[in-house]
């Protein structure tokens, strides 16, 4: 199969890319700065919140191999804090890297799989695409996006051949943590106590987190089902016992449990 996956530099990208060109599918991967070359994976430069560039990116592959088989949107990142000390430019940006740079890529690659006849698009959500995170809600506005929009796309795609898949990562060990950007005005921590603690909560999970080759094993089988579910939670078992519990309990009780959790 050829596919494409985006933001390869590192993390789920990385080990996604790896994976799938070890089971012997053509792998094209996008990436802003990479310095280590996965070999037999071709690389793209390209910027998520590029309309130019991520144009060029889809058009190189068809150029190349004629078809997309598999579109991987990956690419993102994090900005962390309490939500009233965010600025608006930083809530633009989370919003134009994770949700409008997986928009730019399907405005591109649906028309192509849908001329096809067939095609998969497997796009990144997160377990904060299903609930609302403290002190990361700007992270979880923007998967709550790739949640409606998948949504919708694939009741658009039902009998195009196309299936849209969407996948909720939980806690990894990823440079994703490394990389959030964070609030850090005094301010935010005298008006939220909470923040340090939950913050370090938050990041001592993540770095205890499960490796991304895990994840890359899911992908890989997902790339090679028939008929893939939907969404797939993809985490310990407690994270998934939580994505149920927020389904069938009272709002406000799972709301209260999550704030112990996050130590507000």
């Amino acid at each position: 199969m050829v596919i494409l996956v985006t933001g390869i530099t590192s993390g789920f990208g990385k080990a996604m890319a790896e994976r799938l060109s070890a089971d012997g599918h053509k792998v094209y991967g996008t990436h802003r700065k990479a310095t280590d070359f996965i070999p037999g994976v071709t690389y793209i430069r390209a910027d998520v919140s590029d309309d130019a560039q991520v144009e060029a990116a889809v058009n190189q592959v068809l150029e190349t191999e004629g078809r997309i088989d598999v579109f991987i949107n990956n690419a993102g990142m994090g900005i962390g804090g309490p939500l009233e000390f965010s600025s608006l430019e930083d809530a633009r940006y989370q919003m134009d890297v994770n949700w409008m740079g997986m928009v730019r890529f399907l405005h591109f690659v649906v028309p192509v799989m849908r001329r096809q006849g067939c095609g998969r698009i497997i796009c990144f959500s997160s377990i904060g695409g299903l609930m609302g995170l403290p002190f990361q809600g700007l992270y979880s506005a923007s998967k709550f996006a790739i949640e409606g929009y998948c949504e919708a796309l694939r009741m658009e795609l039902r009998k195009s051949g196309v299936k849209v898949v969407v996948i909720e990562p939980g806690d990894f060990a990823t440079s994703f943590t490394a990389q959030r950007k964070c609030v850090t005005d005094s301010k935010a921590h005298e008006a939220y106590p909470a923040y340090a603690a939950s913050l370090a909560s938050i990041e001592k999970d993540e770095t205890t987190g499960l490796k991304p080759e895990y994840l890359a094993g899911k992908i890989s089988a997902i790339v090679k089902k028939k008929n893939p579910a939907y969404n797939y939670v993809i985490s310990t078992f407690e994270q998934r016992l939580s994505v149920i519990l927020k389904r069938i309990l009272p709002a406000n009780l799972f709301a209260s449990i999550l704030s112990g959790y996050y130590k507000l």
